[in-house]
């Protein structure tokens, strides 16, 4: 075992003398059940939506992307918050946040609010987003990838879940699809939420004293993450991962009603691809061990670009090159957020780190969509839309050799 190894360690035996590990497990699982529905519910009832707000469909699908743009604009601003306030803190606002987010969007009336609702819940993930490693960095220890690939399949699975659920409970509601049928299913899908807020304030009691440093200088700061190369390698691959998944939870029912299929079968064919991610996710710290740790990051987009080569050559299988796409999806966040924490020294350079890695990734993310659906509309086909995402593969496996190296932020300024 390393010296970091055993320092992990040490501080997770430390945090884990003062609260219960099992409950902090339980908050950050539930927590994950909420961050990705209230983005994957979206893209199944664009064409629902843009028959009630008379916007088009490639206009509504920027819908999945406002929150990606939030999050690059605001996580590098996570980790200050958190040094500020207090880590748990921080993880309350976000949660509360969320809650606001998701009532407002869902509100009848003004377009706007479906806007305004969309941005705050960006804000609120940007944060957890960031967050989450580095909680799970300072009490964990060397069971980092074990609890990042647990808590990443939870949110996959539960975003999958909502992608297929969401048609259904509007038109539950609203027979044929509507107004008031898709609003309430985007609010439906965060039915969890208030048990993810009890639950932290109980690790919070828990935990004890976590008021941050208010008066926190630049010294205290210490160096810039940004000025790190490593950093920029693993930012560089958490966007470049990230593209697949925007790309198809906002493209992938559109496409799919292009081959003939059914509006609720083309929802059901986004809630496959990221339920096989949950697999993905699981699977991820079985394969990414010993001497495979090396090579897991470039080995993954491998399954990308075998199923994005047959939705090229042979899209009357989509259903298999559906599933070889989101395993991918599903180990590869896994393994970019493991990475977050694995490269860092300690919490407060996983949160750091997480912070540089998430801004930069999503700007990369942020924009996948609206490039794919301005290929599409280009072109008058898929082709070049999915050429751009077999480039993303490519461009992920190059920096997945660099990423997999055994290197930390801020080695080179300790020499």
């Amino acid at each position: 075992m390393t010296g970091r190894a055993r320092a992990g360690d040490e501080e997770s035996a430390a945090a884990g003398g003062r609260f219960s590990l099992p409950l902090l497990l339980a908050a950050i699982g539930v927590i994950a059940v909420n961050m990705r529905v209230t983005i994957t519910g979206v893209g199944p009832l664009l064409e629902q939506m843009s028959e009630t707000t008379g916007n088009s469909v490639t206009v509504l699908s920027t819908l999945t992307s406002v929150p990606v743009f939030t999050w690059a604009l605001l996580s590098p601003f996570a980790h200050p918050a958190a040094r500020r306030f207090g880590l748990n803190r921080v993880v309350l606002a976000a949660l509360v946040l969320l809650a606001i987010g998701t009532a407002v969007r869902s509100l009848p009336g003004p377009e706007f609010s479906l806007w305004f609702g969309t941005a705050l819940i960006g804000v609120s993930l940007a944060l957890a987003n960031v967050l989450l490693p580095a909680v799970v960095k300072r009490s964990f220890g060397t069971r980092v990838p074990l609890v990042t690939s647990m808590y990443t399949a939870l949110f996959a699975g539960c975003g999958a879940l909502a992608a297929g659920a969401v048609v259904p409970l509007s038109h539950a509601v609203e027979p044929g699809g509507g107004d008031t049928g898709w609003r309430f299913a985007l609010a439906a899908v965060v039915a969890t939420l208030p048990i993810a807020l009890v639950l932290w304030i109980a690790h919070m009691r828990g935990f004890g004293p976590d008021a941050g440093h208010p008066r926190a200088g630049r010294a205290a700061r210490g160096p810039s993450v940004w000025g790190d190369p490593v950093a920029w390698i693993v930012g560089g691959y958490m966007g470049v991962q990230a593209i697949l998944f925007y790309v198809m939870i906002t493209w992938l029912a559109p496409y799919s009603r292009s081959l003939g299929r059914t509006e609720l079968v083309a929802g059901f064919d986004s809630m496959i691809f990221q339920v096989v991610g949950v697999i993905g996710s699981l699977a991820l710290p079985l394969v990414m061990r010993g001497r495979m740790e090396r090579w897991v990051p470039a080995a993954l987009p491998l399954l990308t670009i075998a199923g994005i080569g047959g939705i090229l050559l042979a899209p009357g299988a989509l259903i298999v090159w559906i599933i070889l796409a989101g395993l991918c999806s599903g180990a590869s966040i896994a393994c970019a957020l493991t990475l977050m924490a694995t490269r860092a020294p300690d919490h407060q350079s996983a949160s750091a780190l997480s912070g540089m890695a998430q801004s930069v990734g999503y700007v990369i993310a942020a924009l996948a969509p609206i490039t794919f659906g301005a290929l599409h509309t280009a072109t008058g086909g898929w082709t070049a839309s999915f050429l751009f995402v077999l480039a993303a593969a490519v461009a992920q496996l190059v920096l997945g050799l660099a990423a997999g190296r055994d290197r930390h932020v801020f080695e080179h300024r300790r020499g």
